[in-house]
């Protein structure tokens, strides 16, 4: 296979009909999304021919689109085919019979190769999903979809606890027409709400509140990549959010405990404050820093790495510690228990960065 990066972008070009809708679009609307996300819609000759007969994950165009002349096929039906020459004639015939693919000279892949093709952004090889657009088919397709959307290192609570939820909320944005920034926007009013609960000590509230704009921060991104969708100011907006108010719900929370009658002393206040704080943005330079320098994130260097994700001071675990001291009706202790737990993923994160600055180079992931 021929990878021809610096050559000119082909021109998706969707071949067919498309059959049942799919997050509440016609595939032939959704085909035209990704030809504009990953600039495939310029007037350059080369073409990558789309089957409308199948639904594919986007990483398929954007793996297909570097190498001219070869064509992905299922069951021996070409679903994705980048023609430079006169062949794209007969390959679109092949198509449309929903035929074997006559024997041209390209290279031909296969999707339901277990060996898949790379995701840069995984650093791993995955077998994206191409699956054929009928309606029996169309629930199996949007989770293939929202479940290959991102699939990266994260949280215990965004990996177990939620996705089924966020799924379910994900397809209902979609059919009712919710753009992501619509849902980012509920969010975000969510997100002010919980951080004015704990202030007032009103700390179940509040976590009820907080959950909901957890489940919604995943349902926004989902959305967004699921529907293709994506924009820089939706992208900014959601991120933004997530870096910017999780000190103020742990102020916040450490304020409420005295009107629950449950105060902390002065010392105690300023010491949880300043090691949280401290703590949070010092761990954003590490995560920052190791990226600079090693081309990686620090959560995906070694296995170790990805498990300590999971539980890692990021406010989806700490709440989960806060839950615990609420439901014994200590929420003193669970802002105490955090500022502690800050502190020791700090010191895990800068342990991790010296290892990695010690050892021989290239880093690779052992996710690679």
């Amino acid at each position: 296979m021929t990878d021809t990066a610096g050559a000119a972008r082909p021109r998706l070009e969707p071949v067919g009909r498309g059959g049942a809708p799919v997050w509440g679009m016609d595939h032939a609307e959704r085909v035209a999304r990704i030809a504009r996300q990953q600039r495939l819609d310029g007037p350059g000759p080369a073409r990558l021919l789309a089957n409308l007969a199948y639904a594919f994950d986007p990483n398929w165009s954007r793996y297909l689109a570097g190498r001219p002349g070869t064509v992905a096929t299922l069951a021996g039906v070409p679903v994705l085919a980048h023609i430079v020459d006169d062949r794209a004639g007969a390959v679109r015939d092949a198509m449309l019979a929903d035929a074997p693919l006559p024997a041209l000279g390209l290279d031909v892949l296969d999707v339901c190769d277990p060996a898949g093709i790379p995701d840069p952004a995984l650093r791993k090889r995955e077998a994206p999903f191409v699956l054929r657009l009928v309606p029996e088919n169309v629930s199996a397709i949007e989770r293939a979809s929202y479940f290959g959307a991102y699939k990266g290192v994260t949280d215990l609570l965004t990996k177990y606890l939620w996705p089924e939820w966020a799924f379910v909320l994900t397809r209902w944005a979609a059919r009712a027409g919710v753009t992501p920034n619509g849902v980012t926007g509920v969010g975000t009013l969510l997100c002010i709400v919980a951080g004015v609960l704990f202030w007032y000590g009103w700390f179940w509230a509040g976590m009820a509140a907080g959950l909901v704009f957890m489940v919604l921060d995943t349902v926004d991104g989902k959305l967004a990549r699921c529907t293709v969708t994506a924009s820089r100011l939706g992208d900014a907006w959601d991120h933004g959010i997530d870096l910017i108010h999780p000190p103020f719900w742990w102020w916040a929370w450490a304020h409420g405990c005295a009107a629950y009658g449950r105060p902390l002393s002065g010392d105690v206040f300023w010491w949880v404050m300043a090691t949280m704080l401290a703590g949070y943005v010092l761990q954003r330079v590490i995560e920052g820093v190791f990226i600079q320098r090693f081309d990686m994130h620090i959560h995906v260097w070694r296995p170790f790495d990805s498990r300590f994700r999971l539980v890692t001071a990021r406010r989806n675990p700490n709440m989960v510690i806060l839950f615990a001291g609420t439901l014994v009706a200590r929420p003193d202790l669970g802002i105490v228990a955090v500022a502690v737990w800050t502190a020791l993923s700090l010191i895990v994160h800068g342990v991790r960065l010296v290892q990695a600055a010690s050892s021989p180079r290239p880093l690779r992931s052992w996710l690679d």
